[in-house]
């Protein structure tokens, strides 16, 4: 007989391991049954921490003293807290943030915007970010109305303290020209006086009262410190009308005048007249400090949300010791200066949330820079805001 294996030896080994395929198999189904009740499980309390974050957040943002306004993709108001709310007025929730925009308006302090009525308007401030997980942005709106306020106190405050200083030199800035008007003006009494002689003491006597004018003018201006309104304006176009300003009083001393701008189409939002007057201020100046045959340069350029006006010179430049007290009312070097035009300069300048800086070594020029930043993009002409109270 050959040594064939028999036929039932051979079916029992496929039936051994059918019944070991299915035991494993039950094995399996029980762990995925246990794997999946614990996900349940697990799923669960994360839900339960996360309705109680979202409860937490909640309770957090309404207590906040900001407002806070959350926009999904399409720009409509998803969640706000009750100060938001107070600020912008009514139920937000499904609105567009472009009309709820529509009732803030800018100031002259960049940055901040005013809302609701004239005599109860409130001052705001506004950040906005988008949201990590892209789906929308966040909005946050800081109530800086007192803070404002006081601002403005401090500031009074400051030009109060400063015109107590003005005072002792005003009487001595007063008293010299004005005792020279009358002395002219006395000489024109005499009868033997030559016509020519009188005609050269009256005009001596005009010179000294217009600078009585302009002193007092300068002093005016210093004292109110503020901004008399607000436009949109080119920066090369105020950079241009400066250079036909000032060209003649340049040529008129011999001094070579030469401007740039490299702004483009930006704009400026502010009082024109008074920053075109600031930076003449300053231009003239280093015309005064150069002499025949030197050089005085205008630059404007864009660095960041910034434009510098830098006024240049090769004059004789200052010494350090009058460098500190340049911005000082009734501070001044020339014989003829009233010391108020860098004074109403800076004044201008802060009063449009910019600053003057100068750099200057004896016997190397000067150089001052005013520094403005640029309007926000949603930024518009807006008038003056309200006065604030008192």
């Amino acid at each position: 007989m050959s040594a064939e294996t028999p036929p039932a030896a051979t079916n029992a080994a496929p039936g051994a391991g059918q019944r070991l395929d299915a035991a494993q198999l039950a094995e399996a189904f029980e762990m995925f049954a246990r794997a999946s009740e614990e996900l349940s499980t697990a799923y669960n309390a994360l839900q339960g921490q996360v309705a109680q974050l979202t409860e937490r957040l909640a309770v957090l943002i309404g207590a906040l003293p900001a407002g806070v306004v959350m926009l999904d993709r399409g720009g409509r108001v998803g969640q706000c807290n009750s100060a938001a709310e107070s600020l912008l007025g009514g139920d937000l929730a499904g609105r567009p943030w472009d009309e709820l925009a529509a009732v803030l308006h800018a100031t002259e302090t960049p940055g901040e915007l005013t809302v609701g009525e004239e005599t109860g308007a409130r001052r705001v401030s506004l950040s906005e970010a988008a949201l990590e997980s892209g789906e929308g942005r966040i909005i946050l709106l800081h109530d800086v109305t007192d803070a404002h306020r006081m601002r403005l106190q401090v500031e009074r405050n400051e030009r109060l303290a400063a015109m107590g200083e003005m005072v002792a030199g005003l009487a001595h800035q007063l008293r010299t020209p004005l005792a020279a008007a009358l002395l002219y003006t006395g000489n024109l009494k005499q009868p033997e006086l030559a016509p020519a002689d009188r005609a050269r003491v009256a005009d001596r006597a005009i010179e000294r009262m217009r600078y009585l004018e302009r002193l007092i003018r300068d002093m005016l201006l210093f004292a109110r410190g503020d901004s008399l309104g607000r436009q949109r304006f080119g920066i090369c176009e105020l950079a241009g009308e400066l250079v036909h300003t000032l060209e003649p009083l340049a040529r008129a001393r011999q001094v070579d005048f030469s401007s740039a701008c490299d702004c483009g189409d930006a704009t400026l939002l502010g009082d024109r007249k008074a920053l075109g007057g600031a930076i003449t201020n300053l231009l003239e100046n280093a015309i005064q400090a150069t002499e025949a045959g030197g050089a005085v340069d205008l630059s404007a350029t864009l660095e960041g949300d910034t434009v510098h006006f830098r006024i240049r010179d090769n004059g004789r430049g200052i010494e350090p010791a009058h460098q500190a007290r340049l911005f000082d009312p009734f501070f001044t070097t020339r014989a003829d200066g009233t010391g108020l035009g860098l004074a109403i300069a800076r004044g201008v300048a802060r009063a449009h949330g910019g600053d003057i800086a100068v750099e200057s070594s004896p016997g190397k020029g000067a150089l001052f820079i005013l520094s403005l930043p640029l309007p926000r993009p949603d930024e518009g002409d807006a008038a003056p805001a309200p006065k604030e109270p008192s």
